[in-house]
C-alpha cells in the first residue's frame, strides 16, 4: 500500500485534523440537538471539509465547508468522523 493510499483509507474523527488537511464527512455520531445542529449546518455525509486553523489556545477549530467558514469546539469536532483524502498538488502553473 502507498502512503497516498493509506491517507485516503484512513478515518479519524474531525478534531485530529492538520492545519490544511482535507477529509470527506463520513457520519456525525449522536441524536442529540448538537448533532442535529450540526447536520443542519451542512457537515453531511460526503461533504469535504478543511481545517483552516486554530485558536491560540488550541480550541475552537476553523474549518472551510460548502464555501463557507464553520468553528467548532473541539468536543463538537469529536463527533465528526471523516476519511483523509489525498493532499492537492501543486502543477507549478504559475511558475514565473
Amino acid at each position: 500500500m502507498q502512503p497516498s493510499d493509506l491517507s485516503a483509507a484512513t478515518t479519524v474523527t474531525l478534531d485530529c485534523l492538520a492545519v490544511g488537511q482535507v477529509a470527506e464527512i463520513l457520519e456525525v455520531q449522536g441524536q442529540d440537538a448538537i448533532a442535529v445542529r450540526m447536520l443542519e449546518m451542512g457537515l453531511v455525509e460526503g461533504e469535504p471539509i478543511w481545517l483552516l486553523g486554530q485558536a491560540p489556545l488550541g480550541d475552537p477549530l476553523e474549518f472551510s465547508l460548502r464555501g463557507y467558514r464553520i468553528s467548532l469546539r473541539r468536543k463538537e469536532a469529536r463527533r465528526v468522523r471523516v476519511r483523509l483524502l489525498p493532499q492537492p498538488t501543486s502543477s507549478g502553473a504559475c511558475r514565473s
